[in-house]
């Protein structure tokens, strides 16, 4: 196996372990850039627009006539991340809106098919190779508000579907509904990313709440886990706080989780994996929001929760969302440089 640019200095372990190569480079990497980027950009709304506004299916895939990309530059993003002391980037390539930003055969949703004309994955892949950076894929797994046979509303919680009245038209219902062709769905896009862009460092999943909201076996996990270290052993597998327990490492959002929450009821968090603290620069949003320009996280708060990570000796993954265009939002590109400087200048890096 060709070792990956971005484990470069593990090539021992690689030879014996892939999977712990991965893991031992993740605890060394502690900071990465996770970027929300998607359709959800275009109205600056945050990212769970469609089911805060309940927003019809068809009607909100209108938007994919606005999506350009036009200032989407996977080389600055890359070079950026360096100079921030980040050691990787994690981007969604699909979030709950199913809106891909990637070539894919499953579904003629993406970017490829806006007059965006481009796979946005590849590029960022292209980049992390070039620069050595980790490249963690973020993808919606347990929750989807366009796929017809994604979970419903009916048996599933965690806001698996809006809550439309009247019932949307285009999901299947009752005996009509099918969830394996959804599982089946997800696996084969799952493949594409990870037969089609390189190495990749993580598959990162989320939609977690749906599935712990019933009867999580139905989502077949570990057969998806098992498949995904088939195609590529090194990649480490994320679902959040977990919902297995054999996930590699755990991503909760903002915090350390306490000894209460749930995850460690079920003795999940308490084993000994690397935790991964994901949080934006945007209180209360994820993807891009209008209304909160000027109310990011300052300098002083960015350093205060990396230190904190560190401490507990977590990784941090700080998100931002970027532009319509693709851009990164400068508000935050000022303040993450800044914080960038400090660590090589307080020699923390």
């Amino acid at each position: 196996m060709t070792l990956p640019n971005y484990l470069k200095g593990y090539e021992t372990v690689y030879a014996a372990n892939p999977r712990q190569a991965s893991i031992d480079w993740f605890k060394q990497a502690r900071y990465g850039l996770f970027l929300h980027y998607g359709l959800y950009s275009i109205p600056g709304r945050q990212e769970w627009v469609q089911l805060l506004e309940k927003i019809p299916v068809n009607e909100y895939a209108k938007l994919s006539d606005e999506f350009t990309a036009v200032n989407f530059d996977a080389d600055s993003i890359a070079r950026f991340a360096i100079e921030c002391g980040m050691r990787y980037i994690n981007i969604t390539t699909r979030h709950h809106d199913s809106f891909c930003l990637f070539k894919t055969n499953q579904t003629d949703f993406n970017s490829l098919n806006s007059p965006c004309k481009r796979d946005l994955i590849a590029e960022l892949a292209e980049a992390c190779a070039k620069y050595k950076l980790g490249l963690c894929l973020y993808y919606s797994h347990g929750r989807d508000w366009r796929h017809p046979h994604a979970p419903n509303n009916d048996l599933w919680g965690g806001s698996a579907r809006p809550e439309y009245e009247p019932p949307e038209p285009t999901y299947a219902y009752g005996e009509d509904h099918d969830l394996r062709q959804y599982l089946d769905f997800m696996k084969e896009q799952i493949t594409e990313l990870l037969t089609q862009y390189g190495p990749v460092a993580s598959i990162w999943l989320d939609g977690v709440g749906v599935p712990l909201s019933g009867d999580a076996a139905k989502f077949h996990c570990q057969e998806l886990y098992d498949h995904i270290h088939s195609l590529q052993p090194q990649v480490l597998v994320s679902y959040k706080q977990g919902v297995t327990g054999t996930e590699d490492y755990f991503a909760p959002e903002h915090s350390l989780p306490n000894s209460n929450t749930e995850a460690n009821l079920r003795g999940q968090i308490n084993q000994s994996k690397v935790i991964e603290i994901c949080t934006t620069m945007c209180p209360g949003s994820w993807g891009y929001m209008k209304k909160k320009r000027g109310n990011h996280l300052n300098e002083d708060q960015v350093w205060d929760k990396l230190m904190t990570a560190r401490a507990s000796k977590c990784n941090l993954l700080l998100n931002t969302g970027p532009l319509p265009d693709g851009s990164l939002d400068t508000e935050d590109v000022v303040v993450l440089r800044n914080i960038g400087r400090r660590l090589r200048e307080e020699g923390v890096l």
